[in-house]
């Protein structure tokens, strides 16, 4: 697969093969290793994103987060083609607002944020490679955002959407780590064409 057309299709149906119980599962195994790191454990705001449909669950991560951290959820705004994400402070679920596209977002009278002090973000993604490049949905907001975010950059992914390479552009930012339902990575580096390489840590499951 050369292009990120055909890697999205792949993994897409990769996931909806996944059985319920299957997806359950890792999904508790990622929020517990989650939850365990010194990443989560040490950063004073927590930016995450509120999961539908296919992608790892953010819930209990968002859960936790509302009871120790700044919890900040992005609401898009603009095409894919040229839109951006602004990030706003929720401290339930019940803050949230169901978009057009049925993505749930925080309410625009909620206080946005743009100065993000010893923050972690988690990324959602498709797929995710050994060198910390992160396959999207295809909207491009988070590439976007990315570019101009300095805080640590988490990967939440299954391990079976875990590859050795992905297509990338000269755009694409690495993730600082990658956490799965086997394994935590972590990466060094920032963008493409960086000389640094990846280094993966295997933990037990929790």
């Amino acid at each position: 697969m050369n292009d990120k057309k055909q890697q999205r299709r792949y993994y897409k149906e990769l996931r909806l093969g996944m059985s319920e119980q299957e997806r359950k599962t890792a999904d508790r195994l990622i929020t517990g290793r989650l939850l365990e790191s010194e990443a989560y454990k040490e950063c004073d705001m927590l930016l995450c994103f509120v999961s539908i449909g296919i992608e790892v669950s953010t819930r209990d991560i968002l859960k936790k987060g509302f009871e120790e951290k700044t919890v900040l959820c992005p609401r898009c705004v603009g095409s894919p083609k040229d839109g951006i994400m602004h990030f706003y402070r929720v401290r339930s679920f019940d803050e949230l607002e169901e978009s057009p596209m049925g993505i749930p977002e925080p309410s625009e009278t909620l206080e946005r944020i743009s100065t993000f002090e010893n923050a972690l973000c988690i990324l959602p993604g498709l797929a995710f490679d050994k060198e910390g490049f992160r396959l999207g949905f295809g909207g491009g907001y988070y590439d976007r955002f990315l570019a101009g975010f300095e805080g640590v950059k988490l990967g939440i992914c299954y391990e079976s959407c875990v590859c050795e390479r992905l297509f990338h552009e000269s755009y694409d930012i690495r993730s600082d780590m990658l956490i799965t339902d086997k394994n935590t990575y972590r990466f060094t580096g920032g963008r493409t064409g960086s000389a640094f390489g990846a280094v993966k840590r295997k933990e037990e499951n929790q």
